[in-house]
């Protein structure tokens, strides 16, 4: 059940509409997890689990968000406006789509379940509270490894299928938006590098239990997309019908 006492109306409407795109990821056999992007009180982006369409372990659903709103501003990051995304997604984000968020500078996360195998908002790592260290050199590792800007370890969730989203853990705290700033002295590093990400704030819990729902329907089914499936696949799994019915609500 949802505490109506901590999220608003519109926080439940995102949410609904996050579950809608994660529906859409199990009727195409992906591990059932959506987000939308909300920007200037609106959706500006969705995005759902595409990682055995694509044949890419990276194509996780707030990726596949992030590259729509790129193309929708031609490619400009700056004119993405990244600073005024807030992202709401059915399951705490991976350490990779942590860091990405930190280095894109979104503004606010709000997830429903915990992730308590690969989570970078709390359950594993705490990227959104120490944002994403920068790379390219060794004066970022040196300032990552130190906590001026924690690394997040973008590759554990790079090399394959998508994690298993957990279902246990306790929602992820809240952290102070800001910018890290470079120390003193200390010039950008030289060739492909990137500067520190920022942290954001980030809550969980919302609509928990109807993300989880979806996720245990895919894995009783089991996996038709594993290489070597844990449980014997029965069938595609298709998500509940009442789940897809109050996630279908319109956004107005």
């Amino acid at each position: 059940m949802t505490d109506q006492s901590k999220w608003s109306d519109d926080d439940v409407r995102y949410m609904r509409a996050a579950l809608q795109q994660a529906c859409i990821a199990m009727e195409e056999s992906e591990v059932p997890v959506g987000c939308v992007v909300v920007r200037d009180g609106r959706v500006a982006a969705t995005g759902s689990n595409k990682t055995n369409a694509e044949r890419n372990g990276t194509r996780h659903a707030e990726f596949v968000a992030i590259d729509s709103l790129l193309a929708q501003a031609g490619g400009d990051p700056a004119a993405a406006q990244f600073h005024e995304c807030e992202l709401y997604v059915t399951c705490e984000p991976c350490i990779m789509c942590a860091g990405a968020l930190s280095l894109l500078g979104f503004r606010s996360v709000t997830f429903g379940c915990p992730n308590d195998k690969f989570g970078g908002n709390g359950s594993i790592l705490s990227v959104h509270a120490t944002a994403c260290g920068g790379c390219g050199s060794a004066d970022d590792n040196t300032r990552s490894s130190s906590g001026a800007a924690g690394g997040c370890g973008a590759a554990a969730c790079a090399d394959g299928q998508e994690p298993r989203r957990g279902q246990q853990g306790a929602a992820a705290p809240a952290a102070a938006n800001g910018s890290h700033q470079q120390q003193a002295g200390i010039g950008p590093p030289q060739g492909a590098a990137r500067l520190p990400g920022r942290p954001y704030p980030s809550r969980g819990g919302l609509l928990a239990a109807e993300a989880v729902d979806l996720l245990q329907c895919f894995y009783i089914a089991g996996n038709p997309n594993a290489p070597n499936p844990h449980r014997a696949v029965r069938g595609r799994p298709a998500p509940p019908p009442e789940l897809v019915g109050a996630a279908a609500m319109q956004l107005g």
